[in-house]
């Protein structure tokens, strides 16, 4: 068998290295070759994907920052600000899931400390084809690292379905605090200031991760893949977040930026191109663990809880004083030039000079062929009698049982900032001293998405702000992560496009921008994709979090607030009982949406309760609530399954004394019943909470 040329076996095409080559005027070397493959590779170079999402809102009146940067940041007012950011690790978690959920928590959290800002907050996305080993593992790595860096984790999702067996997702959500003065961006600048490397030292793991690993299908042969995934170390972490912030409150550093995707590769390209300037890298001063790596090994490691700052010479004895009083490994390893170049040198020879600019302005950018779907019509809904048994088992089921085992296994108040805990709805976070708050959620589409992606783009983005909102919080800024398969078959660049613009129209009409995101394509094992699968992260900003709304109360009336367009199609309940996904689900109304979202928010001090409908319907969203208050409700939804359990109708579930409910307006609002009793639609609530908490996820 012929040997696969270098450049293929690094992911490049024959026409990348052409236009490498046209580019330098000159075939370039093995070392420059594997710096190309990894800024130029799908994970760090969004060619498939860049222009797409320029169909994103990205601008507002409370946005200091972005996408381009680490982390978007928004303004809280008072003097705060919060960043935050959602990226995947889903071809990691499919080797190896503890160590690439748990490196996946450690890279998010460097990603917001690298803006100057502490974080507060972790959620996480979990998409499996069941639970079991697989799932627990991951489970158990988000845990280890975050409760170990000690940063609560108070949000997420896990969703199982065969589609993900073969190629599971996992993402992951960090927010952040710092002073709104002081945003910190990762920028080369000042011919002369050094590069100083600093945190843990550097070895062979994660070599090529991006590239060989994220940026390409999976296959049978994933174990030969698994020296590309990172090993996290939590207390290392711990110390380099600590030893960050120090260094930016002291004012010691010009510019941060964390080595993830590429290692030292992608980070100094990435603050060489947004500075404008040059860099001089010595791999030689790069501390090691393993003995005699070479340099290209040394360029692309991707090992973890590893910075790179920019600092003024005269300050370099405050940053190793900082780095050696937290027991951090600390080199100057490179000088900030004006040549434009990324120059990298070995015991004083240069082993590589590319010009900045060709790894990150001239990354290749490939128009998407795309095969429109002609979506199937909407199912018949022929009247079903709702059944009580029915209820129970969707209850009982993988994607509606109650998340306690997995978010107990999280430490969710510590940092003693948790208002609202995860459970219901989006967690609320205290912004000490103020009695403001932070309302965050993540959540995605579920069984629905490969029936109508603009319809699931459009929801993802609708329920993270409804869930916000639930919460009282009032949306200011998106995250996202689009979750897809491989943009080379026009099915799926169909899929991403159309599911991009669902979230841009909902993101318009609400009014509300995308500062900050990932794309994670090529999800697929042996030519099987994973069904379209945006991830939408929310911040919302609460007036005062002794008005959250939480649990009914006896004799609270309850209301259905919002739209009466419910489907079975793509529901929960159609999976469970009518054969699986089917037919075409019901298309959002954006105008009635948005609508929803600000009567949400603004009603949410007068409310006792307020909980979004989403999978399993009114009936599910109702037991919830009522499991989560310990009371029952005389409930009438009517007789027909489509009241119970559609879905896709942008509703909510609200209660407050009966005197209150006149004064609520600016929605369809239908009277539904009045808190009382140890029962809801036929079962008591101790056969609600045995269906609902029976199962371990």
């Amino acid at each position: 068998m012929a040997e696969q040329p270098l450049h293929r076996a690094l992911g490049l095409t024959d026409g990348e290295l052409d236009r490498i080559r046209g580019l330098l005027g000159r075939d370039p070397n093995d070392f420059e070759l594997g710096v190309f493959s990894l800024l130029w590779s799908e994970h760090c170079g969004y060619k498939h994907s860049a222009p797409l999402l320029r169909r994103f809102p990205t601008e507002g009146p409370a946005v200091l920052q972005g996408p381009g940067e680490n982390a978007g940041v928004v303004d809280l007012g008072d003097g705060w600000a919060c960043a935050f950011k959602v990226e995947s690790h889903n071809h990691p978690s499919a080797v190896e899931p503890f160590q690439g959920a748990a490196t996946g928590v450690g890279g998010i959290l460097r990603d917001v400390v690298a803006m100057g800002a502490r974080p507060i907050a972790l959620l996480d996305g979990l998409r499996f084809g069941e639970p079991g080993f697989a799932f627990d593992r991951a489970v158990g790595g988000i845990g280890h690292y975050g409760n170990c860096v000690g940063v609560p984790t108070v949000g997420g999702e896990a969703v199982f379905d065969p589609a993900y067996r073969e190629n599971p997702l996992v993402n992951a959500m960090c927010v952040g605090l710092l002073p709104s003065e002081r945003v910190t961006r990762a920028r080369a600048t000042g011919p002369g200031n050094l590069v100083v490397l600093y945190g843990a030292t550097t070895g062979r793991d994660g070599i090529g991760g991006a590239s060989v690993l994220a940026s390409q299908e999976l296959s049978d042969e994933d174990e030969d893949k698994r020296p590309t995934v990172q090993i996290g170390d939590p207390f290392t972490g711990k110390k380099l977040i600590e030893a960050s912030l120090e260094l930016v409150e002291g004012g010691f550093v010009e510019s941060l930026q964390d080595l993830g995707a590429a290692g030292l590769a992608s980070s100094l390209a990435e603050m060489a191109g947004r500075g404008g300037a040059g860099l001089d890298v010595q791999l030689d001063r790069v501390p090691l663990r393993e003995p005699e790596l070479e340099p290209v090994e040394i360029m692309l490691s991707e090992s973890q809880e590893r910075m790179v700052a920019i600092v003024a010479p005269e300050r370099l004895a405050a940053v190793e004083e900082v780095c050696a009083r937290w027991e951090l490994c600390c080199a100057v390893i490179g000088v900030v030039t004006e040549s434009g170049f990324l120059r990298a040198f070995h015991d004083d020879e240069e082993v590589g000079a590319i010009p900045v600019s060709y790894l990150t302005e001239e990354t290749p950018r490939y128009r998407l062929e795309t095969a429109p779907r002609v979506l199937a019509p909407p199912s018949e809904q022929t009247p079903m009698r709702a059944e009580r048994a029915e209820l129970l088992a969707l209850l009982a089921s993988p994607n509606v049982r109650s998340r306690r085992p997995v978010f107990e296994r999280y430490d969710h108040l510590v940092g003693s900032r948790t208002v609202r805990r995860p459970g219901l709805d989006a967690a609320v976070l205290r912004l000490r001293p103020s009695l403001r708050g932070l309302a965050v959620s993540l959540d995605g589409p579920g069984r629905a998405a490969a029936l109508d992606p603009r319809a699931a783009g459009a929801r993802a983005v609708f329920e993270a702000a409804r869930n916000v909102a639930c919460a009282g919080g009032r949306p200011l800024a998106l995250t996202d992560c689009l979750n897809f398969g491989s943009p080379e078959k026009p099915e799926v660049s169909w899929e991403l496009a159309e599911t991009i613009e669902g979230m841009a129209r909902a993101c318009e009409v609400l009014g509300i921008p995308v500062v900050s995101g990932n794309v994670s394509l090529y999800n697929e094992t042996d030519g099987r994709a994973i069904p379209p699968t945006p991830v939408v992260g929310c911040v919302g900003l609460v007036a005062d979090v002794r008005a959250v709304p939480g649990a009914w109360q006896q004799g609270d009336a309850v209301l259905l607030a919002g739209g009466e367009d419910a489907s079975l199609d793509g529901s929960e309940y159609q999976s469970r009982f009518l054969g699986g996904p089917a037919g075409r689900p019901a298309s959002p109304d954006y105008v009635a949406e948005a609508a929803l979202i600000h009567f949400l928010w603004r009603s949410a001090a007068r409310l006792s309760a307020a909980h979004d409908v989403s999978d399993g319907g009114a009936a599910v969203a109702l037991a919830e609530l009522a499991l989560h208050s310990g009371i029952g409700a005389e409930i009438d939804l009517g007789a027909d399954a489509l009241d119970w359990f559609g879905e896709g109708a942008g509703r909510a579930v609200v209660a407050c004394p009966p005197e209150r409910a006149e004064t609520l307006e600016g929605v369809p609002l239908r009277r539904i019943g009045v808190v009382g009793g140890e029962k809801l639609l036929g079962a008591s609530l101790a056969e609600l909470r045995a269906a609902h908490e029976g199962g371990t996820p």
